[in-house]
């Protein structure tokens, strides 16, 4: 019985061992920001009239996952999104971020513009 024992335990440390490994490394992988949900832009100089701001899943909070997205938007010359394409990080967060973004306006504009925007996520806020 005592060998039992003390292999189970040995089995559940390894087992926590391991989540925690698969979570540290998802954790590595994604890049965890210091700031909670921040916000930068790159390309066009289109102001952000109206922002959404995306859902962070509580699985990902819970399990301390938070990383970087990127996302490639275009925007009409009305400043409705017109598309977005995810082009790194997460894909639950970018499918998060690009539903968001899908909501947000911009300024009017002459012409039509392709921007860049990277969200970062921080589970530990």
């Amino acid at each position: 019985m005592g060998n039992y024992r003390s292999a189970t335990r040995r089995a559940s440390r390894g087992g926590m061992a391991f989540v925690f490994s698969i979570v540290a490394f998802c954790a590595f992988w994604n890049g965890i920001a210091p700031a909670a949900q921040t916000y930068e832009t790159s390309g066009d100089d289109r102001k952000v009239i109206s922002r959404v701001d995306p859902e962070y899943p509580d699985a990902l909070k819970r399990l301390y996952i938070g990383g970087v997205v990127r996302v490639e938007v275009q925007v009409a010359p009305n400043g409705a999104v017109k598309s977005t394409k995810l082009l790194g990080g997460s894909p639950i967060l970018g499918q998060s971020t690009m539903k968001a973004i899908k909501q947000w306006k911009y300024a009017p504009s002459a012409t039509e513009a392709t921007l860049t925007v990277k969200v970062e996520f921080d589970p530990h806020r």
